[in-house]
């Protein structure tokens, strides 16, 4: 069975990224395996230690306060729905936040990684926060960051920003096996240059390459054409009603997308409400669109 990890630190913003989770993995039929990494003390930092106890057992203690402190956590988060799905929740020791939380998803089969950052205030957590962006580095998996200002928990529209890359058919086909329970529209916009256009022709042999690849009627490719594409992919956003946003992230600095680079990644990162799904493009990528 596959599962959907969600990570959490304990904080306000990873509350509403829990409901988001639960809810995702009760319509999907998936396992939720909600994870906290600590790094436990040592025997010197342990002020809490009776003087009497020479033998302390300092990382069976830890274990127990923290999967004590991750239960209560979740049970006040869910109340009674904790009780009613495929659940279960585990503590892991690693000094690396993000290796544990790798570590955990490759030993399982994780089909996304949810993890909670703040909302639009601090520039969405300095783009994402180091923690999620180190995940999308490093996690063979995409990792759905949820800020704490999204409106709900509902996904009856995606939107998958495309360049036309050999990665993005994998890509789009982890988006097929989320919108399928929903029954979701999946969209993908493209921006051109406004010097650039594209016939029916062209996108209808585009639109044909991607269901010889997919198989999901309820899809469609939308084209833009703008010499922003930031500001146009924005106002497409804001215009579509989306409940989440799926992009590539590249690793390559030396990569010369006309439209996706990096900074506009990050830029898009740091805009709005909307969930986002990050696919690390060294882990997708079999076909070209083109």
């Amino acid at each position: 069975m596959k599962t959907i990890l969600y990570a959490t630190d304990y904080s306000d913003n990873s509350k509403l990224a829990l409901k988001y989770a639960y809810n995702m993995s009760a319509k999907m039929k998936t396992k939720l395996m909600v994870v906290h990494v600590f790094d436990y003390p040592t025997l010197l930092d342990n002020s809490s230690l009776k003087a009497e106890d020479p033998f302390p057992d300092i990382e069976g203690d830890a274990f127990k306060k923290h999967n004590l402190k991750l239960k209560v956590f979740c049970e006040n988060v869910l109340k009674k729905d904790m009780n009613v799905l495929n659940f279960d929740i585990e503590s892991i020791e690693n000094k690396s936040v993000v290796n544990g939380i790798v570590k955990k998803a490759n030993a399982m089969d994780t089909l996304l990684i949810v993890t909670g950052i703040k909302g639009m205030s601090a520039l969405r957590e300095i783009v994402m926060g180091s923690t999620a962006k180190h995940l999308i580095e490093k996690a063979s998996c995409p990792v759905l960051t949820i800020p704490s200002d999204s409106v709900n928990t509902k996904i009856e529209t995606i939107l998958y920003a495309s360049d036309f890359e050999e990665e993005d058919i994998g890509a789009i086909n982890v988006l097929v096996e989320i919108a399928k329970p929903y029954n979701a529209k999946i969209k993908i916009v493209h921006v051109l240059p406004l010097k650039e256009k594209m016939g029916k022709g062209q996108k209808k042999d585009i639109e044909n390459k991607i269901h010889d690849f997919i198989d999901y009627p309820n899809l469609e490719l939308d084209i833009l054409y703008s010499d922003d594409a930031f500001d146009t992919l924005r106002t497409y956003f804001g215009n579509s009603n989306a409940d989440l946003i799926a992009m590539l992230e590249r690793e390559s600095e030396g990569y010369n997308s006309k439209i996706f680079h990096r900074d506009l990644v990050k830029r898009i990162e740091s805009y709005g409400k909307i969930p986002l799904m990050s696919f690390n493009a060294k882990n997708f990528g079999i076909f070209h669109l083109n």
